[in-house]
């Protein structure tokens, strides 16, 4: 945990910032894998972590704007379960080391719900997300399913993103932590690949990592010699010299806080001269971004220049035409990057995400986009001081999209689909490196993780000619 001051001085300005009544924060629960006492890994909500800290399933936060009371609500362990869990902090210990003076058990939260509801005072809630959760808010506050959907308070939810948007110093120290892991876990991943391994053997390695070094990995590892599948979380497939292999993981420290890195290197000793080619387009996009980083600059604005550079790019290759500024706008760049720049990052991967992107991503300031790729873009809005994301342009030749668009004659006038067919099997590229926004301009997280044509190379050759 952060010092208790730190978490005292968050709940009184997430309550000078929102309005009369109380606000409830949940706590998650253990969620069974198969049956009740089999569970999941737990993970305690972001936001409780943020403004109570205490990362102990069972548990909930009231604050009461009117009085000024903040109580800490749980269940104290039995001998029966302390046979099992071992000697564990009371609940008054616990609400102790957040600054809470006032604690209840779990079983009068209903009560206090009810009471508030019948006094007329609005319960302020964050979006449920859990089920477990959702059952509960249902019956405390008698709402259906559907009702509860509708329940989570705005200025809520306003309030806790323009909080947790801007990281504190010491958020930023455990990120470049988080980061630091992220790195060995990639460097390690380009020191032991090997032609004929599996690649849930490199998930493995990094897994291991990532577990010795904090509190596992931050989100389901991507590691796959098909790039082109944006998501790809099957790690089936044997490594072949002639591919490459897109790892896309980061490691999250004992606090939660994540690292989210992608690198894509060879499984041979060096890239093939169409895939430097597409390599070196994606990076310099990259490169061109990160400089172009600072306060007052709109995200969307970024990732239209990532989108200009890596068209660029493929025009000089011929698989291109046209003017690119155009087709940008048009979207027939959006064939071969069809997902957004970047996205907050912090406590979640993707920060925040839970309470809505439009108000993490957009706010008030930008409408979001229904063209294909600009749409999923999670991150639109101008970037402030404190503000950490990540910036992982990529290309892709995905197969299936390109026959479509072949089919429909899609903004040929952009797009060379008869010099496209020598790529058609090329896979993706994508690197991703997390970003802190100064107030000058930027940082990059963390120690540096090879990314050059040369310093991956390098790395490929020394394993494979060792």
């Amino acid at each position: 945990m952060f010092p208790t001051e730190t978490y005292r001085q968050r709940r009184q300005v997430l309550m000078d910032a929102v309005s009369s009544g109380i606000i409830l924060l949940m706590g998650n629960e253990d969620s069974a894998m198969n049956y009740t006492d089999n569970v999941y890994p737990f993970r305690q909500d972001s936001s409780f972590l943020y403004y109570v800290g205490i990362d102990q399933p069972g548990l909930a936060v009231v604050m009461d704007l009117d009085s000024g009371r903040t109580i800490l609500f749980g269940t104290e362990l039995t001998i029966d379960d302390i046979v099992w869990t071992g000697p564990q902090p009371s609940l008054s210990d616990r609400a102790a080391r957040s600054g809470i003076t006032e604690t209840k058990s779990y079983q009068d939260l209903p009560a206090l719900l009810a009471e508030a509801n019948a006094g007329g005072r609005f319960v302020h809630i964050l979006p449920p997300y859990r089920p477990e959760n959702k059952v509960k808010l249902s019956a405390w506050l008698n709402v259906s399913f559907r009702q509860l959907s509708k329940m989570p308070s705005a200025s809520l939810i306003r309030a806790v993103v323009a909080q947790r948007s801007v990281k504190e110093p010491a958020e930023i120290r455990q990120m470049e932590h988080a980061v630091d892991i992220s790195g060995a876990m990639h460097v390690a991943a380009m020191e032991q690949a090997r032609p004929g391994m599996r690649e849930s053997q490199l998930v493995g390695i990094v897994q291991g990592i990532a577990v010795a070094g904090g509190k596992g990995t931050a989100y389901p590892v991507i590691m796959t010699t098909e790039g082109q599948v944006l998501h790809n979380h099957h790690h089936h497939r044997i490594l072949e010299s002639g591919q490459l292999v897109l790892g896309d993981f980061g490691g999250a420290t004992n606090m939660h806080y994540a690292g989210d890195i992608t690198r894509t290197f060879p499984v041979a000793p060096t890239f093939t001269t169409q895939q430097k080619e597409i390599y070196q387009a994606v990076l310099d996009a990259q490169m061109e971004v990160i400089e172009a980083i600072r306060p007052g600059v709109f995200n969307r604005d970024l990732h239209k220049m990532a989108a200009r550079s890596m068209a660029e790019s493929l025009k000089s290759l011929g698989i291109m035409t046209g003017d690119m500024e155009e087709a940008v706008e048009e979207g027939a760049a959006y064939l071969f990057f069809p997902h957004g720049l970047g996205h907050m990052i912090g406590l979640d991967v993707h920060d925040m995400e839970d309470l809505g992107e439009h108000y993490v991503g957009y706010g008030d300031e930008l409408t979001r986009s229904d063209q294909f790729g600009i749409k999923a873009l999670r991150l639109g809005r101008t970037l402030h001081p404190g503000f950490v994301i990540t910036v992982e342009p990529g290309l892709y030749f995905i197969p299936e999209l390109i026959d479509q668009w072949a089919a429909e004659g899609k903004h040929k006038d952009f797009i060379n689909y008869q010099a496209l067919a020598a790529y058609r099997d090329f896979s993706g590229v994508r690197i991703e490196d997390d970003i802190l926004v100064t107030d000058s301009g930027y940082r990059v997280l963390g120690r540096p993780i090879p990314k050059t044509v040369a310093e991956v190379e390098s790395i490929r050759q020394q394993v494979l000619t060792s």
